[in-house]
């Protein structure tokens, strides 16, 4: 009888613990080659729209991430930081740790699950609420 086949035993998960950040990052790449090539700042191109923006007019503490990103992509560091402040300076160095954390687990075998505290859940949350009233009083 196989371990797997007893009763009462851990099931044993069917892929490595480096392939779904590998997934990801390929989809990603996949989703960067594509915006590459298709400038957001002009209307007409398949993106995705704020579901925010679209349904209430004002600006989420996400909107203009997909300008950000073309604008890294082609090394427009001002235009990004117009885009989006607040994602660029806070959002994407905390994406890349947990991105990078996850990579580098997944490669030694382990899983990677983050594990945020209530206060920096409360935290991050806050700085969200903030920057969405920010964004939209000030504009």
């Amino acid at each position: 009888m196989n371990l797997r086949d007893r009763p009462g035993t851990r099931r044993v998960p069917a892929t490595h613990p480096a392939a779904p950040p590998l997934a990801a990052l390929a989809a990603g790449a996949a989703g960067a080659a594509y915006l590459w090539g298709t400038n957001p700042h002009e209307g007409g191109a398949l993106l995705p729209r704020c579901p925010v923006h679209w349904a209430t007019g004002l600006l989420c503490p996400a909107c203009g991430a997909t300008r950000m990103c073309y604008d890294l992509l082609h090394g427009d560091l001002t235009a990004a930081f117009h885009d989006n402040a607040a994602l660029l300076l806070l959002g994407l160095p905390l994406a890349l740790w947990l991105t990078t954390r996850w990579l580098t687990e997944g490669l030694r075998g382990h899983r990677y699950r983050p594990r945020f505290t209530t206060p920096a859940v409360a935290a991050i949350l806050t700085t969200a609420l903030l920057w969405a009233v920010v964004r939209n009083v000030v504009g």
